[in-house]
């Protein structure tokens, strides 16, 4: 479904992550992990059009998506989550799902598909999105982005700054996503908590992988499991 090709993306014509190959195929959870700066949000951002891709190319469904505007990528059925959700506060949970399908029509189905993977938004509905706690509010962020029907799901770091309770609910939402036929890209630092339900991953360190596999070869890894996951 996905491929990016030796990539260099940045900003100001300055290349943060270098020489980068990553591939999604249909149906399938792909983790990029790595430290704090290591260049994963760069990374999806410029698959996403957020940014610029300096050098290499991103192959989607078999033609070029590189460079292209943010709304024709948005439309070819790629839905990106950031880590900062962007929610529209004042409205409610109904609302903001409402948006998140434009620019078609509310699907009722897929409103109902995202109530069963995520119950309490069905709960609160009516309630202003800026008064939800910040787990809900990532629930929401993701749900919306769902609303668009996309093949592709990019997620920046779902769980930055929720309780772990709320994560784990919010990764366990996520892994049934496959059974729907949609495809997961994610960035995250909660390594344990993504390699628990991806097929599998990339190390990001400095711009660069340094490291993939499947997501049991990474949590077998000496130096995954040194560094992410607390293991001497």
């Amino acid at each position: 479904m996905l491929e990016v090709r030796a990539l260099d993306a940045g900003y100001n014509n300055k290349a943060v992550v270098n020489d980068v190959d990553i591939q999604v195929d249909d149906g399938e959870i792909v983790a990029i992990i790595g430290s704090n700066g290591a260049g994963k949000s760069t990374l999806l951002r410029s698959v996403c059009g957020l940014l610029p891709v300096l050098d290499g190319d991103v192959i989607y469904e078999g033609g070029s998506i590189a460079n292209r505007p943010v709304y024709q990528i948005s439309r070819a059925g790629i839905a990106f989550v950031p880590a900062e959700r962007h929610l529209f506060p004042g409205m409610t949970v109904d609302e903001n799902l409402t948006l998140g399908a434009y620019p078609k029509r509310p699907d009722s189905d897929r409103r109902a598909l995202i109530f069963e993977l995520f119950p309490r938004l069905g709960e609160r509905k009516r309630q202003a999105a800026g008064t939800m706690s910040g787990g809900e509010q990532q629930m929401l962020a993701v749900a919306r982005a769902l609303m668009a029907i996309p093949k592709l799901l990019i997620l920046d770091e779902p769980t930055t700054g929720i309780a772990p309770s709320l994560a784990v609910n919010t990764y366990q939402s996520i892994a049934t996503l496959r059974d729907h036929g949609i495809a997961v890209l994610v960035a995250e630092q909660q390594v344990p908590l993504v390699l628990s339900i991806a097929d599998r991953g990339y190390v990001l360190e400095n711009g660069s992988i340094q490291l993939e596999g499947s997501a049991a070869e990474l949590r077998d890894n000496p130096m995954v499991q040194k560094a992410y996951l607390g293991v001497a």
